[in-house]
This record gives structure tokens, C-alpha cells and sequence, in this order.
């Protein structure tokens, strides 16, 4: 039986890699596309927003001049997200940590069942939900508060939070724990001194996802918060009027969803290290 020589695999190597970057060019360009449009409209005059050119002819800044101007009172919108985004994912967290911890190591009746429920509640649609809460909300008093969108927010981020950590809390390496108690340390000791440390990179990475799926809420937060005194960057955005009732100021919203989005590029690059680890620590382990 004749065996193929090394250089006529090679060609086919070469093929196949040359396909597959092709591929990821092909992803990039598809999942980047919309945010280099909004950028590039987002620099445009307001009487150039509707040129289809792929880049500016001449760059502006009116609209993000617009954008904290008037009445549009930007800057507290962003400062609404980051409070409530930020409740939401300490709140998430720190119960989400204990309670995969709990699923994955302890043995007890109904663990499967709870996962199914938490995995059942992360895909229940939230438009079918928003009559009630606004309907409690407004009895108890909390519409254009804070705590109308944190505690919804909540309700879908733990979810998130606890399937994420309880799968990455599954491939841990159990026996330093067990080493650990070997050594005299209870299991509240051995869980802080070793499986957080070792958890920081699942931890860290579910903490991104968290803040972001929490700051880019906009369904709940549209009802709730009715004034602009709590609204957030996204329902902000949705509510900017151009100069009459007759204009749409596609511009400026290009240029609020910009300084919406640069909080979470940032946030990403700067943290883009922890967070691969987070996602591979759990295969390599």
C-alpha cells in the first residue's frame, strides 16, 4: 500500500488553514460591521447622514457635541447605567458564586431539577413579563427608581451567572480542596483560600458578561423609567429629539451609542487577558 509523502499532506494543510482564516475574516467583518458604521455615521454632518460613503468625506463632531446638549442630560444617563449595572452584577455575583459552588459540590436531592429551573428561567422572554411588573411596580411606588430595573435585571443575570460559574466550578480540580481539609481546614476555609483562587478566572470573566448584558438592558428599563431621572444610556438614546417633531436625529444617536458602546471595548481590551483565561481555564484543567 503506498503512503503519501509529507509534501503532498502539506499543500492540503495549507489549503484548509487558508480556508479557515478566511472564515474568521469573514466572522470579524460580520460581527464588527455595525459598529464601524456607527462610528463612521456618528462623524458625518447632519446634512451628510444619509451619504452611503464608507468613510466621511470631511469628519464632524456635531453629534457628539448634540449629544450633551439641550436637553438630553447624557451624562446622568450614563452615570445611571454604571449604578445599575453595577448593583446588578454585585448582587449576581456574589450570589451566583455561592449557589453554583452549592450545585457542584453538594450532594443532595433535586440538583439537576435546580439547574433545569435556573436554565427555564434565563430563556423566559422578558416581554412577557412587563405588564405585571409595571402593573407592581407602579402600587409599591418604585417607577423611575432604581430598584426597578435592578431587581428585574437581577432576575435574568443570575441565571446567566450561575450556569456559567457552575459549569466552570465543574472542572476544578477537587482533590486540593480535599487536600485542604486533609491539612485541618473546614470547608468555608478551603473554599475561600482555594477554590476562589483558583475560580478567579471563571469568576472574572462571568463578572463581564454580567455588566454587559445588564448595561445593555433596555426593554424593562423603557417602562419603568419614565422621567429621564433614572433612565439609563440605552433608553436615553431611544428617547433623543432632533430639532422639531419632524426630524429624526439619527446622527446624534450614532454618536450616544459610540460613548455607550467605548465603556465595554475598553472594559474588554483592557481586561481581554482574564477574560480568555476564564474561558479556556475550565477545558485546560
Amino acid at each position: 500500500m503506498a503512503i503519501a509523502a509529507p509534501n503532498a499532506i502539506r499543500p492540503r494543510r495549507r489549503s484548509a488553514d487558508g480556508w479557515f482564516y478566511v472564515g474568521v475574516a469573514v466572522l470579524v467583518v460580520f460581527c464588527l460591521a455595525p459598529f464601524y458604521w456607527m462610528v463612521v455615521s456618528s462623524l458625518k454632518a447632519p446634512n451628510a447622514i444619509f451619504n452611503n460613503d464608507i468613510l466621511p468625506s470631511s469628519i464632524s463632531f456635531e453629534n457628539f457635541a448634540a449629544v450633551f446638549s439641550g436637553g438630553n442630560d447624557f451624562a446622568r444617563a450614563l452615570l445611571n447605567s454604571a449604578i445599575i449595572a453595577g448593583s446588578t452584577t454585585i448582587f449576581a455575583m456574589v450570589v451566583g458564586v455561592f449557589t453554583a459552588y452549592a450545585l457542584t459540590r453538594l450532594t443532595f436531592r433535586g440538583r439537576n431539577l435546580i439547574l433545569a429551573v435556573i436554565l427555564a428561567a434565563s430563556m423566559f422572554p422578558g416581554v412577557a413579563i412587563l405588564t405585571p411588573l409595571y402593573e407592581l411596580f407602579a402600587r409599591i411606588g418604585w417607577i423611575n427608581t432604581y430598584q426597578a430595573m435592578i431587581v428585574p435585571n437581577i432576575s435574568f443575570a443570575l441565571p446567566l451567572a450561575i450556569w456559567t460559574l457552575t459549569s466552570f466550578f465543574r472542572e476544578m480540580p477537587w482533590e486540593l480542596e480535599q487536600a485542604a481539609k486533609v491539612d485541618g481546614a473546614n470547608r468555608a476555609q478551603a473554599f475561600r483560600m482555594i477554590i476562589l483562587p483558583l475560580a478567579a478566572p471563571g469568576v472574572f470573566t462571568t463578572t463581564i458578561l454580567v455588566f454587559i448584558a445588564a448595561w445593555n438592558e433596555y426593554l424593562i428599563a423603557s417602562n419603568v423609567s419614565i422621567d429621564g431621572s433614572t433612565s439609563p444610556v440605552t433608553v436615553a438614546i431611544a428617547k433623543f429629539t432632533g430639532s422639531s417633531q419632524f426630524e429624526q436625529p439619527f446622527g446624534t444617536q450614532m454618536a450616544a451609542g459610540v460613548i455607550a458602546t467605548i465603556p465595554l471595548v475598553i472594559l474588554v481590551l483592557l481586561f481581554q487577558r482574564r477574560i480568555v483565561e476564564g474561558l479556556t481555564a475550565g477545558g485546560l484543567k
